[in-house]
């Protein structure tokens, strides 16, 4: 493995991102004894007098952004981290909505090398500390955490956060969390803690979880028995519950309603001051790329419709089909589809089956990737397979009409190249 000089706070990002992918043995370590340590040096344990972690096999961004937009709105200086990224590093750290700058992230690498002396980190690890790193010394009011893998053994978990929240529950990272659905319900409620709030947003989870707050008496609030929501479907508006508490007539969001329903249970246990007319213009605002985002441009009229999402495990797959058939009944699809070979390829692609016109198979690239013939192999049809996902999306584009719909789907880097290729191009 080649190494790297340690970079100074006035170097390029990407020499520090070079630094950092070659100062640990693998990318992905989980434990918490190293990370541990850096944070208890720099006490980064405590980041803002109010933390959120959130974690979940899906929905954990959504989550996030929802109850970043919310917070923004009734004025508060929020500090979101979430990960992978699509196109920049930048993406992962955001203060009241704003990437953070190159500057800012290598003065907080810097930080963090200063800190850990002689601890090796994964990029993981160390961007998680940075992360910590900036939102205090920004001095943030609230921090919400999005947990990188399960939960119990993330880096995120190092932290005293004061609300808890599971997203959502399904098989996914096999390779690192198996396939035995209560033993991911016990990883990702690891992130709970005593005596405070634990939001689940999963219906009917694995016992696991409620076991685990049972274990260590934290307060669960799961969705279906503590608080509720459901949907209007003459007003095209909806209602939320827990306890004597309703708000009623409430926008649909741009983002998945259980996920919303999840952030506005999280944001009522925090302490944190909110009105309804916070909650109301922060559901109506709240986006986050990737997820049913519609690319435009100039002459979107003339040109078929895009879409692209992240989708990359059954679960979130079954949404997206839910979502495309609810807005697209009658167009034809075209699906640009890459995918990583840790993922449950066979489940996720076989929820669109029926739905799906053409598809477009295409290769990732690095040590996780799936080829595309990984994907034809699933697909069981002759089918032409691409080298990779801006390839197979020229193409889509050159054979889909006007009125047709491309749907860009499988993996953060799947969507993340497609997106960069659309900015530099459209």
């Amino acid at each position: 493995m080649t190494t790297f000089d340690s970079p100074k706070a006035t170097s390029d990002l990407s020499v520090w991102l070079r630094y950092l992918e070659s100062i640990h043995t693998s990318a992905i370590d989980l434990g918490l004894d190293r990370v541990q340590r850096v944070a208890q040096r720099a006490k980064l344990t405590k980041p803002a007098p109010t933390v959120i972690t959130v974690a979940g096999t899906n929905g954990k961004g959504s989550t996030c952004a929802l109850m970043e937009s919310i917070l923004i709105n009734a004025g508060y200086r929020v500090g979101v981290y979430s990960s992978p990224h699509l196109i920049r590093y930048n993406e992962r750290i955001r203060i009241n909505g704003n990437d953070l700058s190159d500057s800012l992230i290598t003065q907080s690498f810097a930080a963090i090398e200063a800190w850990r002396k002689d601890i090796s980190l994964s990029l993981f690890e160390f961007g998680t500390l940075s992360a910590l790193w900036a939102f205090k010394a920004h001095q943030v009011d609230v921090v919400l955490l999005e947990v990188g893998l399960g939960g119990r053994l993330d880096a995120t978990n190092v932290v005293d956060h004061d609300v808890s929240i599971i997203t959502s529950l399904a098989v996914d990272h096999v390779d690192w969390l198996g396939d035995d659905i209560e033993v991911i319900g016990f990883e990702k409620a690891g992130i709970f803690r005593s005596e405070k709030p634990a939001i689940c947003g999963q219906p009917n989870p694995p016992s696991s979880v409620a076991a685990h707050a049972d274990d260590i008496n934290a307060e669960l609030y799961q969705v279906g028995y503590q608080f509720d929501y459901k949907v209007d479907a003459e007003t095209q508006t909806w209602s939320w519950k827990s306890g004597a508490f309703d708000l009623d007539n409430l926008p649909l969001p741009n983002l998945p309603l259980a996920n919303a329903a999840t952030a506005i249970m999280a944001l009522g246990v925090s302490g944190l001051e909110l009105s309804d007319v916070n909650i109301v213009e922060g559901l109506t605002l709240a986006t986050l790329p990737g997820r049913m985002q519609r690319l435009t441009c100039g002459n979107s009229e003339l040109e078929p419709t895009i879409i692209l999402d992240v989708a990359h495990n059954p679960h979130s797959a079954h949404y997206l089909v839910q979502q495309v058939r609810q807005r697209f009944p009658n167009k034809k699809i075209h699906a640009v589809v890459g995918m990583l070979h840790d993922k449950d390829i066979k489940s996720t692609l076989s929820e669109f089956t029926g739905v799906i016109d053409v598809w477009y198979p295409a290769s990732l690239s690095g040590p996780r990737a799936a080829n595309a013939s990984e994907l034809t192999a699933v697909l069981s049809k002759e089918i032409t397979e691409y080298s990779s996902p801006v390839d197979a999306f020229k193409v889509a584009l050159q054979q889909a009409e006007n009125d047709d719909l491309i749907l860009v789907f499988g993996s953060f880097h799947t969507v993340g190249e497609v997106w960069d290729y659309w900015k530099k191009e459209a």
